[in-house]
């Protein structure tokens, strides 16, 4: 039951109702990722015969999060690439990080030097600048 709420009324965890309805009736699994995220598309005929590009989707496996698309994915989902990565053994290259999960909002968060919540000082204004006041 709880999935089933969970489905009607949130769309940033896993699927909703309209995406799983959608998904049983148009939807073409292509592969799954190291993440558990599903992907799919529309093998629509019609589709692509008038010059549209096919409907391509991902069920995320948890949390919506658009940064746990591994490159390879990333790549097939904006149409950058016509074969989806298990088909065309994608090897990322050596400059490519792994996922990190966005860290907003964390203790992990970056805070730059001042800021409200950092745990350094602003640094003291020194003699080049004079505060504006109002004549």
């Amino acid at each position: 039951m709880a999935g089933l709420l969970t489905q009607l009324f949130t769309w940033w965890n896993g699927q909703t109702i309209g995406t799983r309805f959608y998904t049983w009736k148009k939807g073409e699994k292509v592969g799954t990722d190291e993440f558990g995220n599903i992907y799919y598309r529309t093998p629509d005929k019609a589709r692509t015969a008038g010059g549209f590009p096919e409907r391509r989707w991902v069920v995320y496996s948890g949390y919506a999060e658009a940064s746990k698309i591994p490159t390879g994915w990333h790549g097939w989902m904006h149409h950058r690439v016509e074969a989806p990565p298990p088909s065309q053994n994608y090897k990322p290259r050596a400059w490519q990080k792994p996922h990190r999960a966005n860290p907003t909002g964390t203790a992990a968060a970056y805070r730059p030097k001042g800021s409200i919540i950092g745990a350094d000082q602003r640094p003291r204004v020194t003699g080049d600048y004079d505060a504006w006041t109002p004549s």
